[in-house]
This record gives C-alpha cells, sequence and structure tokens, in this order.
C-alpha cells in the first residue's frame, strides 16, 4: 500500500450513538427437552427480513450475530432455588447516522420489534429481550 493513503470522515457519517440489542434463546419453549436451535437459523431469518425489506425500499436494521449462553436462577421454598442455562442468539448493531440519519428512535424501535418477532416465531420462543440506546424491554408471546 502505497505511503500516501489517508483516511477522512465522511460526510454526513457523524451522529448520536444509537446501538441495539436483540437477544433471544435457541431452545425451544420453556422446558430443558425444548429443540435447541443453531445459530444460523436465527442468522437466516434476520438475512431474510432484511432483504424483504430491501427488495421493498423500507428501512431496516444491519447488524452482527454472536452466540452467547444465559445463566439464571429462581427462588424455591426452603433452599429449593432453581437454576438453569441455554443457549442464546444474539443480535446487536447500531443505526448509523450516514444510512439511517431520517429513522427516529419510535422507528428503530418498531424495526426493532418485527425483527424480534420474526425471529422469535422462527424458533419457538416465549420471550424476546430487546434493548435500544439507554431502554431495555421484553416481547412475550400471547395466544390469541
Amino acid at each position: 500500500m502505497s505511503d500516501d493513503w489517508r483516511f477522512e470522515t465522511v460526510t454526513g457519517s457523524s451522529g448520536e450513538r444509537r446501538d441495539f440489542r436483540i437477544t433471544l434463546g435457541l431452545r425451544e419453549g420453556w422446558k430443558r427437552t425444548g429443540r435447541i436451535y443453531d445459530i444460523e437459523e436465527a442468522v437466516r431469518a434476520a438475512h431474510d427480513w432484511m432483504k424483504r425489506r430491501a427488495d421493498a425500499g423500507q428501512p431496516f436494521l444491519s447488524g452482527m450475530f454472536t452466540r452467547g449462553e444465559v445463566v439464571y436462577a429462581w427462588p424455591g421454598g426452603e433452599g429449593a432455588a432453581g437454576s438453569d442455562r441455554e443457549p442464546v442468539a444474539i443480535f446487536t448493531g447500531e443505526v448509523l447516522p450516514l444510512y439511517s440519519a431520517e429513522l427516529d428512535d419510535t422507528a428503530i424501535c418498531a424495526l426493532l420489534n418485527e425483527l424480534a418477532c420474526e425471529m422469535g416465531r422462527l424458533l419457538g420462543q416465549e420471550d424476546l429481550h430487546l434493548a435500544y440506546k439507554d431502554r431495555a424491554w421484553v416481547l412475550r408471546r400471547v395466544r390469541s
């Protein structure tokens, strides 16, 4: 590479940091015997959602997946607390000013909810955990 290379800030690329996260289990349902999905299935669901929205000229969110494991406990009576762990898919990203400056926070939260529900349905989840900037919330599956 030549010594005369340099980098400059791209016009319109600087702005407020708006990072997000969707965490969803890879084990179907609440039971320990639920099917364990591969993270690739969550990736495929997100990718299909992005492509459908892009094809329709609608905004979408891009990000990256990592695999993690959630470890938790719950109280029980007389020293009978329970605990468990399960694999999770974590989709994280940032709303970049260069590409999405026109999207306000309400629109971003709506996109996050839509994407999380898409993945959650495919993976048979009961709860979906979301975070955006300094907010966090849980979407729970309800029977219609």
